[in-house]
């Protein structure tokens, strides 16, 4: 079974210095249909303006990855972390007992552009931790596992395809996918996908991608 989430279908909320899209409900937008995925609670696809950003706020007992596509964002939080995530390169906080953080756009001229990511942790309680790493700028026609640990039976794959190339997967037929495109397009056992559009995938065992242009695109692989 594959259900396609289309780009235009998500979630919007436009203010001002913030654009963001939710593929699951989230904030002002909610739609008893798209509350989450297995584990997988938020993916939010956000443009913040030069200079803004979200103030400190707290979060709790949730494994909050960010994924930084283009531009520069500004990190601090009350673990005493801080520093400037670039394109490349993925953040995790596990906010476990509790976290104050805030993330502003670390430039006073150029947008930057990111999708944050929430997933369920398998442990109430935990200490809070934060980990950033950078991924491979050449990794190209295959999968890349995120370098990062998760309190939770869940992997994340960045995937990049040039035009007209292929890959599979194995998914065990007891878990569940979710495939995010970030840029390009293409198939997915036959069901094409365009920018922002996601497939969530379960009793599906073998997963072919066949890229239609050069193309980009998260894979979850969830309990």
């Amino acid at each position: 079974m594959i259900i396609i989430r289309k780009s235009q279908d998500r979630g919007h909320a436009q203010h001002g210095w913030l654009d963001s899209y939710h593929s699951f409900s989230f904030a002002d937008y909610h739609d008893p249909k798209w509350m989450g995925f297995r584990t997988l609670r938020v993916i939010n696809e956000d443009r913040v303006s030069p200079a803004q950003g979200f103030g400190s706020h707290p979060h709790q007992d949730m494994e909050i990855i960010t994924y930084v596509l283009s531009g520069q964002l500004k990190h601090k939080d009350s673990m005493g972390n801080e520093g400037i995530i670039k394109p490349g390169e993925v953040q995790k906080m596990s906010a476990g007992t509790g976290v104050m953080h805030g993330e502003f756009n670390a430039s006073s001229k150029e947008e930057v552009h990111f999708l944050q990511i929430w997933i369920v942790p398998d442990t109430k309680g935990l200490k809070p931790s934060y980990e950033q790493n950078l991924l491979p700028v050449d990794q190209e026609n295959s999968l890349f596992a995120f370098p990062i640990h998760i309190h939770q039976d869940a992997k994340v794959f960045r995937g990049r395809l040039s035009k007209g190339h292929d890959l599979s997967y194995k998914l065990s037929k007891e878990r569940g996918a979710w495939v995010q495109i970030i840029t390009g397009s293409l198939s997915i056992n036959s069901n094409p996908l365009g920018p922002g559009d996601a497939a969530l995938i379960e009793k599906e065992t073998n997963l072919q991608f066949i890229s239609k242009s050069k193309c980009e695109f998260l894979l979850f692989d969830l309990k």
